[in-house]
C-alpha cells in the first residue's frame, strides 16, 4: 500500500533539498567537478525544490494496472472471471471470451463487444459494496433478433446499440435494480435504461441519458 506523504513532509523534503543546492554551490569551487557534472545536479535539484512531488513519483513503485470482470449468462449458464486489461494493454484472448460469453444466446452469432462498454462495467462494478457479477440478460443481437424482438415490444429501439456492441442488460446479485439504476446513473458516461417490472437495468455507451422502461 502507498502511503502519501502530507503537505507538510513536502515541505521537509524541499528544505532540505534547498539547503543542499546551496551547500553544493558553495562548495563547488573547492570540488573537483566538471561543468557538465554541475549543471545536470543543479538542475535536478532545483526541480526537486520546485515540484517535490516529481522526486516521489520517480522513485515510487509503478501500478499495476488490471481490469477484471465476472458475468454470468443467465440463458446458456456459462460463467466467465477474466483480466481483460493487464501489462497496459487489452488481453486478446481475454476480449475473445468476453465476446463469446455476450454472444447472441438465440442465433450464436458473435460479435466484437466494444472495448469502452468493458470499462464502463470495469467502472460500475468499483462502485458496487461488494464483488460484482454481472447477470447477463442481453449482450450482443444480431439485427435479426432486435427485429423480432422489437415486433414484440416497443420498448426494443430499431437502431439498438445492442446490434453494435455497446450496450448490454444486467443483473447484480444482492443489488436490487432500482440500486444498480442509481449507481449507474450516478456515473454519468452513457444511457441507462430501467425496467424495474423485468427486473434488470440496461447501459450502453451512448450519450447520457436515462429512461424508464
Amino acid at each position: 500500500m502507498d502511503i502519501p506523504l502530507k503537505n507538510g513532509a513536502n515541505d521537509i523534503y524541499c528544505s532540505i533539498y534547498c539547503i543542499r543546492l546551496v551547500n553544493f554551490l558553495i562548495s563547488r569551487r573547492t570540488m573537483n567537478i566538471n561543468r557538465r557534472q554541475f549543471i545536470s545536479k543543479t538542475v535536478h535539484t532545483a526541480i526537486c525544490c520546485l515540484f517535490p512531488g516529481t522526486l516521489f513519483a520517480a522513485h515510487a513503485p509503478a501500478r499495476v494496472d488490471v481490469r477484471a470482470l465476472s458475468f454470468y449468462n443467465l440463458h446458456t449458464t456459462e460463467r466467465l472471471n477474466i483480466e481483460y486489461f493487464k501489462y497496459g494493454r487489452y488481453q486478446t484472448q481475454a476480449l475473445r471470451k468476453i465476446d463469446y460469453i455476450l454472444r447472441d444466446h438465440r442465433s450464436g452469432e458473435i460479435k466484437t463487444i466494444q472495448r469502452p462498454l468493458l470499462d464502463l462495467l470495469f467502472e460500475l462494478s468499483g462502485q458496487m459494496e461488494a464483488s460484482c457479477c454481472f447477470h447477463i440478460i442481453s449482450g450482443y443481437r444480431s439485427p435479426k433478433t432486435n427485429a423480432l424482438l422489437r415486433n414484440r415490444s416497443k420498448g426494443v429501439a430499431n437502431g439498438s446499440l445492442h446490434m453494435q456492441g455497446r450496450a448490454i442488460d444486467i443483473r447484480v446479485p444482492g443489488c436490487t435494480s432500482s440500486r444498480l439504476q442509481q449507481v449507474c446513473r450516478d456515473l454519468k458516461a452513457g444511457g441507462i435504461g430501467y425496467y424495474p417490472a423485468s427486473d434488470f437495468v440496461h447501459v450502453d455507451t451512448g450519450r447520457v441519458r436515462f429512461w424508464r422502461g
